[in-house]
């Protein structure tokens, strides 16, 4: 099978878990920073030092050649070679840098060798004839350790009244290098034991650096722990860098949530018991009234049973909305999305309240501005709506109104259930869509609310990626808006055509 060089390197970090560790990426950093930078410099000084060296080596035994240039015209050695003076001083300079020396005259004649090898023999070479020229030339034979270079032997005269100057032959020379070499080996060698020493020092220092740097984030893994194990009554706090200051930051915001999610869930659940359970004592209550009575009218019984009736139903009330409330908490994948009239929706929700609008002798009256399809889960979008209008219609006056107004753009839809009601509070704003939370406790008992609609309508509304807003002056009547897209978004991608 086929894999790519980034599912190799996944692969290797997860069988070699070291790999995968802050430290190990510091001990490499580090190491890399240490040993690299002096590898190159070595090598950078090391070949500095040979141009340099060569150079001047270069520019000393040309200034020796070019004097000696000057005597072989004046001994006239180009046609006689026996100078006991010029000679002794050739092979002086052969010995000085452990080379050869060849004299070469203007027929390209070798008149004279320090190697007494080929004397008498014609030299004809790219750097001759540069040399004959007029130009000095040098090459460096690395491989071989010496320095190749040429002088020209110029005469210099006068010629109706101007300087001539006229080359007469060359100094054909070699020098070694193998001071310079002894030199570099000498250097490379020191450099080396300097970078062993600094080796041996990072792999001994770097592992504590390292344990010292990645100290703090050990700190906020045991932190983590202990909230883990329980110890959810502090905050952490690992100022020692900007980014662990971040990270304790960002989970001292999870941990507030988290708190926040527990003492919601503590709520909620001391909730659901008492709404539970103050039903279920209304019964009690009722039927131990009767058995304490056995002998009580048949038209008490059935009051008394009429109660018990009423108190059962609003058991089941509370517990279809928790059944609601826990289908609203589930994935979308419980959604049932497709196109629905909306302007039809809401008729038909309409239809169903009017009765009960109708014996509290509240107006409800119906605005569209234009016919409106959208996808949404029907049965969802049912219950926000008729949510929203029931409360309309319980917490109204009487002879009040109810008016749902219907309008939309190219994104989205919008509804506003408004009505002439008893309002909401400001205070109360921030918790009118918190679980069991009613404005008008005493009122809402009376109309058999749970405290639970809102709640449920604010969910199924966050399920169809929309938003709910709520205005009202208390005594006078409340607006709330929820706007919806006309095409479902997916979360994470992109909603339907």
């Amino acid at each position: 099978m086929h894999m790519t060089p980034n599912g190799l390197l996944q692969q290797i970090l997860r069988r070699v878990p070291i790999l995968r560790s802050q430290k190990a990426y510091i001990f490499i950093l580090m190491l890399a920073i240490g040993v690299i930078p002096s590898v190159v410099m070595r090598a950078g000084i090391l070949e500095s030092y040979e141009k340099r060296a060569v150079s001047v080596r270069v520019s000393d035994v040309t200034t020796q050649y070019r004097i000696i240039a000057d005597h072989l015209l004046n001994y006239n050695y180009l046609q006689d070679t026996s100078s006991e003076v010029i000679n002794a001083e050739l092979e002086q300079m052969s010995n000085l840098y452990d080379g050869r020396v060849m004299i070469i005259s203007g027929n390209f004649r070798i008149v004279k060798d320090t190697y007494s090898i080929s004397e008498g023999r014609t030299m004809i070479s790219e750097e001759v004839i540069k040399c004959f020229h007029g130009e000095s030339t040098s090459r460096y034979d690395k491989n071989n350790g010496y320095i190749e270079m040429t002088v020209p032997i110029t005469e210099t005269g006068r010629k109706e009244g101007k300087t001539v100057s006229q080359v007469r032959g060359v100094i054909l020379a070699s020098a070694s290098t193998d001071s310079i070499v002894a030199t570099m080996e000498l250097m490379r060698r020191r450099a080396l034991l300097l970078e062993i020493v600094m080796t041996i020092l990072i792999l001994g220092l770097v592992p504590f650096l390292a344990h010292i740097l990645t100290l703090p984030y050990s700190r906020v893994t045991r932190a983590i722990n202990e909230v883990r194990d329980g110890f959810t009554d502090r905050e952490i706090s690992v100022p020692d860098y900007i980014e662990t200051e971040h990270i304790a930051d960002a989970f001292n915001q999870l941990l507030g949530r988290m708190r926040q999610i527990n003492e919601s869930r503590q709520e909620f659940v001391a909730n659901v018991s008492h709404e539970l359970k103050t039903p279920m004592t209304s019964v009690k209550v009722l039927a131990d009234s009767l058995n304490q009575q056995p002998d009580a009218p048949v038209e008490l019984y059935r009051e008394f049973m009429q109660d018990i009736t009423q108190e059962i139903e609003r058991e089941n009330k509370i517990i279809n909305d928790l059944l609601s409330l826990v289908k609203m908490d589930k994935t979308e994948a419980e959604m049932d999305i497709r196109a629905v009239d909306i302007n039809e929706l809401l008729e038909s929700t309409l239809k169903r309240l009017r009765p009960i609008a109708r014996k509290q002798d509240v107006e409800v009256v119906f605005e569209s501005m234009r016919p409106v399809t959208a996808e949404v889960d029907e049965i969802k979008m049912s219950q926000i709506f008729t949510n929203l209008v029931e409360n309309a219609i319980k917490y109204n006056k009487e002879h009040g109104w109810v008016k749902v107004h219907l309008d939309a753009d190219h994104q989205f839809f919008t509804v506003e259930v408004s009505d002439s009601g008893i309002g909401i509070s400001e205070e109360d704003y921030d918790h009118i869509f918190d679980r069991f939370y009613r404005v008008d406790k005493s009122h809402s008992r009376e109309i058999g609310g749970t405290g639970l609609g809102l709640s449920i309508t604010r969910s199924a509304v966050l399920l169809h990626r929309g938003s709910i807003r709520v205005s009202s002056v208390e005594g006078e009547g409340t607006c709330f808006t929820v706007k919806i897209p006309l095409s479902y978004i997916k979360a994470g991608g992109k909603g339907r055509s």
